[in-house]
C-alpha cells in the first residue's frame, strides 16, 4: 500500500519522494443509503441548486472547505468511516432521498419548452439543438474556460436546462484548462497549468454497449487520424459532450491537441477547431447512436472556433445522401446560426489557407468535398481582404442562414465589421442581427438577494429569473432590510479578499511577519467599486491610474473613501496585457493605499460569486464601441451592485439614467491619450462628485435612502431584462425555431436543397448581365411637400432571369451632404411590362412622411422563398456611379 510520508529511509539514507510516472484518481464507492450522492455530484445542477450545494456542505464543512466545494472531490475525501457514520443518520439519509427526488422532478417534468413547443405550429420547435463552443464556464471545479465566451457558454446550457430547451453541448476536455495566475514579487503575471485527472471531474465517460470507451477519429495528412475519447458533463437536463485527445490511440503529438485552452501554435490551433467542429458532430451522431437521444434538427456555433462543423455537415450530405457540394451546403446552413463575439478583428481565428489545404486536401480530402471549395469558404475575396488567409468568422458566415451578435450596439458594430461579404447593402440590411447576452440568474445571485425576492413573493421558488414578479416584489423591502443584506455581501467579499490576498503574498515570497497589515485590507463600510475581466488593451483596466494622485485622493478621502477590487487575466502570449497587471500591481502595493486598492490574481468563477455580490459600483471603461457585450456588469446588477461604465455593449441599451451612471466618451478625439485623459478624468469625477456622495449621504436612520433606491430600481428593471432565461427564450424563438423549419423546408429527400442550389447557381452566373437601366419619377411639385406620393417608374435589364428570380426595390431615406442615404427603407415595385432583351418596366409609389433632405435609388436584388432575406446571396445591382438625376430621370 503507498503512504503518504514525505520520505523514507533505508539503511541510513534518506530517501526523497518517488515522481509517479501517472496519476490518477480513484472513486469512492457510496454505501447503499447514499448511492443517490454519487449522481448529485455528477449532475453540475448542485452548482447553481442551493439546497443541493447545501446537502454537500453540511456532510463535513471543513472538508468541503479543502476541496474547494467540489462535491465528487468531497466524496473522496472523507473515507470509509465517515460514509459508514453519515449512512447511519437517518436525517442525512432523508435529506439525500429529497434531493434525489427534487433532481428527478427537474430533469423529468414538463417545463417552458415543452408547453411552447405543443403549441407551436409548422412541426413544433426543434426536436434538438447542437451548441458548440471552444468553452464552456460552468464551475469552478470542471476550469474548461478563459473568460465571457465560456461563462456566456456555461450560462446558456443552465438556463437551457432551466427552461427545458433540448440542447446538447459539444466542446474540448483541456488537460490543463487554461491557466492558474499567480504573481512574481514584483508583480508580473505568472502562469501555471496543473494537470486535471478526468476521473476527478464531475464528468464521466460515454461508453459503448460492449463496454469500450467512446471514441470518434478525424484525419489527418499522410494518413494519420486523431482520436479522441468522449466524455459527458451533465449540466442539469443538458449533456456536455467534451472530446479529449489524450489517449493512447494517438501519437505523443496528437495525444497533445487538447493539452490546454488557446495554447500552442497555428497548426495547434487548427488541430483543436477541427477536433471540435468534424469530431464534434461525429461525436453527436454517437451520442444518438448509443442514448437513443434524437439528431439535432440545429446547429449553434458559438463564435467562429467551432465553424468546420459544417464541413463535417457536408461531408456527410455528399457521402451519406448523394448530394452536390451545392446542395449539400443549402441543406446545411439551413439549420446553422452563427453567434459572433468578437468587434475587433484580431478576435477572430485566421489560418494560413496553405495550412488549412494541407489538412483538408491530399490524401486526406473527402470525395464529394474538394479541398479548393473549402477553401473558399473561407477566403477573404473581398476588397482590403488577404487572398492567404483563411477566415474562420467569414467561414461561419457562409455556412449559417442566420447570424446574430451579442447586444444591440454589438449587432450594429459587426454588421459594420462584415459589410465586405454584402456589397450593395447597407449596414441596416447587412444580414446580421443581435441577441444581447443574458446571464444565469441562480448561478450569480447571491442567495441572500434571491430569498429577499422570493420572502415579498410568497415564498413561490421559480427557476425562470425572468419571473417579473419575484423582481418586482423588491419594492416593498424595507431600505433597512435591503442595506443590511448588502452589508452582509460586502463584508462577505472583505473577508474572502483578505484571504486571497494573503495567499498571493505568501506566493509572491512574503514571510507571516511581513503580512500583519493584511488583516487592514479593505473596510465592510467603505464604498466598495469592483473592476474584473480579460486584460486586452481595449478594456483599458488601468484607465483608473491616469492621474495616480488623484485617485489615491478617492482611496484616502477622509470623509467618502472609496476602495477598489480588481482581478483578470491576460492571454500568456500578451505581455502589454501582462504590463498593465504589473502597472496595476505596483500601484496597489503602495504602503499608503494597499488597504485600499487591491488586484485579486487567479480570477474564476468561485472569486467571481464573491466579488459580485460584495461590490457597490461595478466598473466597466473600455474604448467605446468594442465590448461586444460585457456581461460580468449585469452579474453584479442582479446582486444590487449598480453600474459606472462607457456607453458600450450591453449597457449601451439598458442604462435608463436611474440604475447607475454613465461615463462620458471622447468619442471624436483621435490621440488615443488624450481620449485616455478625458475619459479618465470624467471617471474620476463621477467618483468624486457623484457616486460617493449619493453612498455616503446617510438618513436619520444611517441608510443611504437615495442609492437604495437607485439599488431598488435596477434590480426591479434589470433583473428580468438580463436574464439567461431571456437570451436563450430570444434564441429559441428568434433563430432555433426558424432555423428548423427552413431545415425541414429544405429535407424530404432534400428536393429544396436541389432546388435552392441550382436556382443560385443560375443568379450567380447570370447576375453580371443584371443591372438598372434607369428610373423615371413624376407626381411631386418642384418644391414637394410632407404627404407627397413619388411615383417611379425603373426599367431594368435581367438578362436570363425572369422576373420571379427578383424583386426590385426603391430604397429611399434622409440624404447628407455626399448624397449617401441613411436612415434607408425599402419599397418593392411591381413587375408592369417585359420588353424585348430581357429588359422589363416596375412600377411603384414611395410616400414622402418627413420633411428634410431626400433621397432615393433603385436596385436588383435575388428573390426566392427559401432564403431568408435579400441580403442572402451578398448580391444587388445598383445603378452605375456616374448616373445623375436630370428632370426627375436618372441617367
Amino acid at each position: 500500500m503507498l503512504g503518504h510520508t514525505s520520505g523514507a529511509q533505508t539503511g541510513g539514507t534518506i530517501l526523497s519522494p518517488v515522481k509517479a510516472i501517472r496519476r490518477f484518481t480513484v472513486r469512492t464507492v457510496l454505501p447503499a443509503p447514499l448511492e443517490a450522492l454519487g449522481e448529485l455530484a455528477l449532475n453540475l445542477r448542485w452548482s447553481w441548486h442551493t439546497p443541493t450545494k447545501g446537502l454537500f456542505q453540511s456532510l463535513d464543512p471543513a472538508v468541503w472547505a479543502q476541496v474547494g466545494g467540489d462535491p465528487v472531490a468531497l466524496l473522496g475525501a472523507l473515507g470509509p468511516d465517515r460514509l459508514a457514520a453519515l449512512a447511519d443518520d437517518q436525517d442525512v439519509v432523508r435529506r439525500v432521498a429529497d434531493a434525489e427526488r427534487d433532481l428527478r422532478t427537474y430533469l423529468e417534468g414538463e417545463r417552458w419548452y415543452q408547453k411552447a413547443s405543443a403549441e407551436s405550429r409548422e412541426g413544433g420547435l426543434p426536436a434538438a439543438i447542437a451548441y458548440f463552443s471552444p468553452e464552456f464556464g460552468i464551475t469552478a471545479v470542471l476550469p474548461q474556460y478563459s473568460g465571457g465566451l465560456g461563462i456566456l457558454a456555461g450560462d446558456h446550457l443552465k438556463a437551457a436546462s432551466d427552461l427545458g430547451v433540448p440542447i446538447v453541448g459539444v466542446g474540448l476536455l483541456y488537460r490543463s484548462g487554461y491557466f492558474a495566475q499567480s504573481l512574481s514579487r514584483d508583480g508580473w503575471q505568472e502562469e501555471r497549468y496543473p494537470v486535471l485527472d478526468p476521473n476527478g471531474l464531475p464528468i464521466s465517460v460515454l461508453r459503448e454497449a460492449s463496454g469500450e470507451a467512446l471514441k470518434v477519429q478525424v484525419g489527418l495528412p499522410g494518413g494519420r487520424h486523431l482520436v479522441a475519447q468522449v466524455w459527458k458533463a451533465q449540466v442539469g437536463r443538458v449533456p456536455l459532450l467534451l472530446l479529449d485527445s489524450d489517449v493512447e490511440d494517438n501519437e505523443l503529438a496528437e495525444r497533445e491537441v487538447t493539452d490546454r485552452l488557446y495554447g500552442g501554435g497555428s497548426e495547434h490551433r487548427l488541430l483543436q477547431e477541427m477536433l471540435l467542429g468534424v469530431g464534434g458532430v461525429r461525436a453527436l451522431r454517437a451520442f444518438s447512436r448509443l442514448t437513443g437521444a434524437p439528431a439535432p434538427e440545429v446547429f449553434h456555433t458559438n463564435e467562429g472556433h467551432a465553424g468546420f462543423l459544417g464541413v463535417e455537415r457536408i461531408r456527410e450530405l455528399t457521402a451519406e445522401a448523394g448530394l452536390s457540394f451545392d446542395e449539400a451546403v443549402e441543406a446545411a446552413r439551413s439549420a446553422t446560426l452563427f453567434t459572433t463575439h468578437t468587434p475587433v478583428p484580431a478576435g477572430i481565428d485566421r489560418f494560413s489557407r496553405d495550412l488549412v489545404a494541407q489538412h483538408f486536401g491530399g490524401d486526406n480530402a473527402s470525395p464529394g468535398v474538394a479541398v479548393e471549395r473549402v477553401l473558399a469558404l473561407g477566403a477573404e475575396d473581398y476588397e482590403g481582404g488577404e487572398p492567404n488567409v483563411f477566415n474562420m468568422a467569414v467561414m461561419g458566415f457562409r455556412l449559417s442562414q442566420r447570424a446574430n451578435g451579442v447586444s444591440e450596439l454589438h449587432g450594429h458594430v459587426a454588421r459594420e465589421m462584415f459589410a465586405k461579404l454584402w456589397p450593395g447593402f447597407d449596414e441596416p440590411e447587412v444580414p446580421i442581427g443581435y441577441i444581447t447576452n443574458g446571464v444565469h440568474a441562480p448561478t450569480w445571485v447571491a442567495p441572500e438577494v434571491f430569498d429577499l425576492g422570493e420572502r415579498e413573493a410568497g415564498g413561490q421558488s421559480t427557476d425562470d429569473s425572468t419571473d417579473v414578479s419575484r423582481w418586482e416584489a423588491i419594492h416593498r423591502l424595507s431600505d433597512g432590510d435591503l442595506w443590511a443584506v448588502r452589508g452582509v455581501l460586502r463584508a462577505r467579499l472583505v473577508e474572502d479578499a483578505r484571504r486571497r490576498v494573503r495567499r498571493s503574498w505568501v506566493q509572491r515570497g512574503a514571510s507571516g511577519a511581513e503580512l500583519r497589515w493584511v488583516d487592514q485590507v479593505l473596510d465592510p463600510e467603505v464604498l466598495t467599486v469592483g473592476f474584473a475581466r480579460r486584460v486586452p488593451s481595449y478594456k483599458r483596466l488601468t484607465l483608473m491610474l491616469r492621474d495616480p494622485q488623484r485617485l489615491t485622493a478617492l482611496l484616502l478621502h477622509p470623509e467618502r473613501p472609496i476602495q477598489l477590487v480588481i482581478a483578470g487575466k491576460a492571454h500568456p502570449a500578451d505581455d502589454g496585457g501582462k504590463k498593465l497587471i504589473q502597472e496595476l500591481v505596483r500601484f496597489a502595493d503602495r504602503h499608503d493605499v494597499r488597504h485600499r486598492i487591491l488586484f485579486l490574481p487567479n480570477y474564476d468563477i468561485e472569486m467571481a460569486q464573491s466579488l459580485y455580490p460584495g461590490c457597490d459600483v461595478w466598473l466597466n471603461n473600455p474604448l467605446r464601441p468594442l465590448e461586444a457585450c460585457g456581461t460580468s456588469g449585469m452579474k453584479a446588477a442582479l446582486n444590487g451592485c449598480l453600474n459606472l461604465s462607457v456607453l458600450d455593449g450591453w449597457w449601451d441599451e439598458m442604462y435608463d439614467g436611474h440604475n447607475g451612471w454613465a461615463i462620458p466618451t471622447a468619442d471624436g478625439v483621435t490621440d488615443p491619450d488624450r481620449r485616455d485623459d478625458l475619459e479618465a478624468r470624467a471617471l474620476y469625477d463621477l467618483l468624486e462628485n457623484t457616486v460617493a456622495q449619493l453612498f455616503y449621504d446617510r438618513d436619520s436612520d444611517g441608510h443611504p435612502a437615495r442609492w437604495i433606491q437607485m439599488v431598488r430600481h435596477t434590480l426591479q428593471t434589470l433583473g428580468p431584462k438580463v436574464s439567461a432565461t431571456r437570451m436563450v427564450r430570444d434564441y429559441v424563438l428568434g433563430l432555433y425555431a426558424p432555423a428548423a423549419t427552413a431545415s425541414r423546408a429544405l429535407d424530404g429527400g432534400y428536393e429544396g436543397a436541389k432546388e435552392l442550389a441550382e436556382w443560385k447557381a443560375k443568379i450567380r452566373a447570370a447576375w453580371s448581365s443584371v443591372r438598372v437601366d434607369h428610373v423615371e419619377s413624376s407626381g411631386v411639385a418642384d418644391a414637394p411637400e410632407v404627404g407627397s406620393t413619388l411615383e417611379l417608374r425603373a426599367f431594368v435589364s435581367l438578362g436570363d432571369l425572369e422576373p420571379e428570380d427578383v424583386d426590385v426595390q426603391v430604397v429611399h431615406g434622409r440624404a447628407d451632404e455626399q448624397d449617401r442615404i441613411t436612415e434607408s427603407s425599402t419599397v418593392s415595385l411591381r413587375h408592369d411590362e417585359a420588353y424585348e432583351g430581357g429588359r422589363h418596366r416596375y412600377l411603384g409609389e414611395v410616400k414622402l412622411d418627413r420633411s428634410g433632405p431626400f433621397g432615393y435609388t433603385a436596385r436588383v436584388v435575388p428573390a426566392h422563398r427559401l432564403i431568408t432575406g435579400p441580403g442572402e446571396l451578398g448580391l444587388a445591382a445598383l445603378p452605375s456611379d456616374g448616373a445623375v438625376m436630370d428632370s426627375g430621370v436618372l441617367r
